[in-house]
């Protein structure tokens, strides 16, 4: 039978709050009301995962450059180096250019690959998932 109170579920209770700790007056004797707010203002913290979501929203509406133009720069320079012992000159647009394409090259395996992690039935990405994404690509040589 239904009605038998040996097969009732008890509403689970929420859990109390801790009371306030006793606050001590201060040296003049002024009641704990009157007392003067802190001057540092507590700052807001955020649930896990709320900070990465707000990022991921910032960014996706953005059309800038991930990456600062002077370390690029320098990182072609040196990679244009070790191909060629000549000092070669870069024209702004060409490294714009360049910094364009990569960019989006980055952002396109990082998306096969959080794919790859997703299929894994995971959210973490691992270097493993990069990897097959390249190798499903055809991008190995790189």
């Amino acid at each position: 039978m239904r009605g038998q109170g040996s097969t009732r579920r008890r509403k689970p209770s929420t859990p109390q709050r801790r009371p306030p700790p006793p606050s001590t007056p201060s040296s003049r004797g002024r009641a704990p009301a009157e007392a003067a707010p802190s001057p540092e203002k507590r700052r807001r913290r955020f649930r896990p995962g709320t900070r990465a979501l707000m990022e991921i929203r910032k960014y996706q509406k953005t059309t800038d450059l991930l990456l600062r133009r002077g370390p690029f720069s320098r990182l072609v320079r040196e990679v244009c180096v070790t191909f060629s012992k000549l000092d070669l000159r870069w024209q702004a647009l060409a490294l714009q250019a360049l910094q364009e394409a990569s960019e989006a090259f980055l952002v396109r395996l990082f998306a096969d690959a959080n794919l790859c992690a997703i299929h894994a039935k995971r959210v973490t990405l691992y270097p493993r998932d990069l990897q097959l994404a390249r190798r499903i690509r055809g991008v190995e040589s790189l």
